[in-house]
């Protein structure tokens, strides 16, 4: 809680309830005999005695999930666990696992997706693929940029010649970019009119079959959609792109050079 700053945030990462965080805390606080949160309108604040407490229970929470994941490691040797976005997997990393099995042969590699990164420090996961702002560090390494352009079938691409052709289109939109039309129309000064009717999905994996599909127009992420475009099942038929301060990025549990294996995974996707 004290780390993500709600009740909410903490509920989703332990997949339970914020009714029954805010219980945890009430029963902690009861036994304690101190009150570590403030409770107001606009949500909660740490008081003193709380904000004294992180450090001492970050670093204990951090060596309980180092250990865990030791264990876990020393369990299973043969396994090399990734934490990844479902568009991710799906669309980026599936087409590399075979490249990913040739770098280390003799493990498993197994693929969780999810929506928020993980801890690596807690979590049981030898390293993650998100959509990051770049973070200087050896821990963190840009593997792909990210730029958004519309994409379509070449069907569709026949009738725009202009921007402003986008207007008698369907716009399939992403759930978790749902800003992308916005920002694209923005900073390309296309000049849309961009209504908050059509197609909304959960999955920008669906999204894209959809589009492949002839269903619409979709705000393609450049490092999503270059097999499709290479394949030319779509297109990117107007030639803006903009460039977005959120990469692929690839996160470590270890600084590069401490360990061979993962030193092998991380070259290879880097590779491809």
């Amino acid at each position: 809680m004290a780390r993500l700053g709600s009740f909410v945030a903490a509920a989703d990462e332990l997949y339970v309830t914020p009714a029954a965080i805010s219980q945890q805390i009430k029963a902690l606080e009861g036994w304690l005999g101190l009150t570590l949160f403030d409770r107001h309108a606009q949500g909660v604040t740490l008081t003193d005695a709380g904000r004294n407490a992180v450090p001492d229970l970050t670093r204990a929470f951090d060596l309980m999930g180092g250990a865990v994941g030791t264990l876990l490691r020393k369990a299973s040797p043969l396994t090399i666990r990734i934490a990844t976005l479902p568009s991710v997997a799906h669309l980026w990393l599936a087409p590399r696992l075979g490249a990913l099995r040739a770098a280390v042969p003799d493990l498993r590699i197994s693929v969780t997706t999810r929506e928020t990164p993980p801890n690596l420090m807690r979590e049981p996961f030898d390293l993650s693929l998100f959509v990051l702002d770049p973070i200087a560090g050896e821990g963190t390494l840009t593997v792909a940029p990210d730029e958004i352009f519309p994409v379509c079938t070449p069907e569709i691409a026949a009738r725009l010649t202009s921007p402003s052709d986008l207007n008698r289109e369907t716009l399939l939109r992403d759930d978790s970019w749902h800003e992308d039309w916005m920002w694209w129309n923005t900073r390309t000064g296309a000049g849309l009119e961009l209504q908050p009717s059509g197609p909304v999905f959960s999955l920008y994996g669906l999204a894209l079959e959809e589009a492949k599909h002839g269903a619409g127009v979709l705000m393609g992420h450049g490092f999503l959609v270059e097999e499709q475009l290479a394949s030319g099942a779509l297109v990117a038929p107007l030639g803006k792109r903009v460039p977005l301060s959120q990469n692929l990025c690839l996160r470590l549990g270890k600084p590069r050079g401490q360990d061979e294996v993962i030193d092998r995974i991380v070259e290879a996707l880097l590779a491809n």
